[in-house]
Parts: C-alpha cells; structure tokens; sequence
C-alpha cells in the first residue's frame, strides 16, 4: 500500500490568501469602536405580545407599529431554517440506486 501524497500546487497559495484574510478581518474587529447596546426601551413581554397579535392578524393596540419589523425578520428567519432543515435532510439521506457506496 501506498500513503498517501499531499498535493501541493494551488493549495499552499489558497491558504496563505485565507490566513492573511483572517489576520486583516481579526485586526479590522479587534480595533473597530463599536457603540453601545441599543435596547428596547418598552416591557419585553408587551413586544412579544404584539408579534402574537401581528401574527393572528389581530390588532396589537400601541405597540403595532413596533412589531412590524420583528414579525418580518420571525416569518424570513423561520424560512430560513426550514430550509436549512430541508437541505439537511437530503444531505443525511441515503441514495440506494443499487450501486457502490
């Protein structure tokens, strides 16, 4: 048997790119001033009550102007993760066509 041999024509050159791309984007990170925390002056419970009644198409009283923008980012984040599931199911299953795996 033989071991096997690394290939080394193209491959050195894509790794040199992709660690200096790491030390630029890590230096880039490490020294950006980042400001404060934005957070919602409301009661946490009265947004995720109205992202309910945004939902059900109810209305959601005062905060329904609020919770417009979270309801958007729920349905695309929840496609988003259908989709991840779906992919991850075709990848894990196994195709039994009658040939060698």
């Amino acid at each position: 048997m033989t071991r096997p041999r690394l290939h080394t024509s193209s491959s050195q050159a894509v790794g040199l790119v992709a660690f200096v791309l790491f030390g630029v984007l890590a230096a880039v990170f490490l020294t950006a001033d980042f400001a404060d925390a934005a957070t919602f002056s409301g009661n946490a419970d009265s947004v995720i009550e109205g992202i309910g009644y945004a939902m059900l198409n109810l209305d959601a009283g005062p905060f329904a102007e609020t919770t417009d923008g979270f309801l958007i980012t729920f349905e695309l984040l929840g496609m988003a993760l259908l989709a991840a599931l779906v992919g991850a199911v075709m990848l894990g299953t196994r195709d039994d066509d009658g040939g060698d795996s």
